[in-house]
C-alpha cells in the first residue's frame, strides 16, 4: 500500500523552525517525508538530514526527497549525535521530531499496530527486536499490568492483564483482534458501550515494544546539545506521557540558577540555555482537525537554544 502520512501542524512547524536557506536541519522522524520535503524545499546551500527507524519509511523518504538537498538515514532519533558525527556535521540550526505512529503504520494491517484489523501481533517500528507478541505472551501479569497502567493510563490495567494471562494459558495470543477481544473482557460493559476500550492498552504495548519514552528522553538531550546557538527544536507529541516529558525537559533547558533558596547570592553560575518560543503548546486548528482526524491530540512545543552548556566566564567552582 502507498505510504500516506499527512504532516501534522505543517505550517506551524515550518514557521517554528525559522528556516535559513544555508542552514543544517534534521527531521528525526521522516515518516512519509511530508515535513522533510517542505524543509528541504526551502534550502539552497543548506542540508536536511532525514532520519527514521522504519526501513519502509527510509525507502519512501529517499524516493520523495530525490533531487533535494537532503540525506536520508536509517536510525533512531536517540542516535542523532552519532548520525551527525558519521556525516561530518557538528551542529544543526533546527531539529523536528513528530512523535508517535505514522498513518501508514496504523493503516497497514500487517504491521500489527491497529485493533481494527486482524494481523499478527507486531507493532515494531523498526521491524526488528522485541515484538508485541513477545510482550503479550512473555511478560508476567504484574509487569503487564504496570505497563498498561503507566504507558496506557488505563485504570482497568490489572483486570486486563489478568485476562491476557488467562487467555494465553489456553493458547498463545497471536493476532491483534485476538488481543482486542481479550481486552474487552477486562473492562466493564458500560466502558465497552461508550468507546473502544483497546486504544490505551495497544498504546501501552506499542510504547513498551519500541521503548518510545526511553528513546525520547535520550533524544531530547542529544537534539538540544546538537543545536547551534539560535537553533530551534520542535517536538510534536500525541499523548500526555510524551508531552509531559517534553514540557519538563524544555523547562530544565530554560532554568537558570539552581542554588538553594536560602543562599544570599548565586554560586552555581548556571544560566538558561534555552528560550521557550511557545509558552503553551500549539494545537491544530479546527479545520486541520476536520481534515486530518489523527491531528486532534497533537501538541507542538518549540524551544530555541540561546547558549552552549558551558559558560566560558564561569569556573568549575561557579565563580
Amino acid at each position: 500500500m502507498e505510504f500516506r502520512h499527512v504532516p501534522v501542524l505543517l505550517e506551524e512547524c515550518i514557521e517554528g523552525l525559522d528556516i535559513k536557506p544555508d542552514g543544517i536541519y534534521c527531521d528525526g522522524t521522516a515518516g512519509g517525508a511530508g515535513h522533510s520535503k517542505e524543509i528541504a524545499k526551502r534550502l539552497t546551500t543548506g542540508r536536511l538530514i532525514s532520519v527514521d527507524r522504519d526501513p519502509e519509511a527510509v525507502a519512501v523518504a529517499t524516493e520523495r526527497l530525490a533531487g533535494l538537498p537532503a540525506t536520508v538515514v536509517r536510525g533512531n532519533y536517540s542516535e542523532l549525535d552519532e548520525i551527525f558525527e558519521r556525516l561530518g556535521l557538528s551542529g544543526a540550526d533546527g531539529i523536528l521530531m513528530d512523535l508517535g505512529v505514522s498513518s501508514y503504520q496504523l493503516d497497514n494491517a500487517e504491521r500489527g499496530f491497529s485493533y481494527h484489523a486482524d494481523a499478527p501481533l507486531d507493532m515494531r517500528m523498526s521491524s526488528e527486536g522485541l515484538s508485541a507478541r513477545d510482550v503479550v505472551n512473555g511478560y508476567d501479569e504484574k509487569t503487564l499490568a504496570r505497563i498498561i497502567f503507566e504507558y496506557g493510563e488505563e485504570k482497568y490495567s490489572r483486570s486486563i492483564a489478568r485476562r491476557i494471562v488467562e487467555a494465553r494459558q489456553v493458547r498463545p495470543i497471536e493476532t491483534t483482534l485476538e488481543l482486542a477481544e481479550i481486552i474487552k473482557t477486562g473492562v466493564p460493559q458500560k466502558v465497552r458501550r461508550e468507546k473502544n476500550p483497546c486504544k490505551k492498552t495497544f498504546q501501552a504495548i506499542r510504547i513498551e515494544v519500541n521503548a518510545e519514552l526511553e528513546h525520547l528522553s535520550v533524544a531530547l538531550d542529544k537534539a538540544f546539545d546538537l543545536l547551534n546557538v539560535g537553533g530551534r527544536l520542535c517536538i510534536i507529541t500525541f499523548h500526555s506521557l510524551e508531552d509531559r516529558l517534553v514540557k519538563q525537559r524544555f523547562r530544565g533547558f530554560c532554568q537558570g540558577c539552581v542554588c538553594p533558596p536560602d543562599f544570599p547570592v548565586c554560586v552555581c553560575g548556571r544560566t538558561p540555555r534555552g528560550r521557550l518560543v511557545t509558552r503553551k503548546p500549539i494545537e491544530p486548528t479546527e479545520r486541520e482537525n476536520t481534515e486530518n482526524k489523527r491531528a486532534h491530540s497533537a501538541k507542538l512545543r518549540i524551544i530555541e537554544k540561546i547558549k552552549e552548556e558551558k559558560d566560558p566566564n564561569v569556573t568549575a567552582d561557579g565563580i
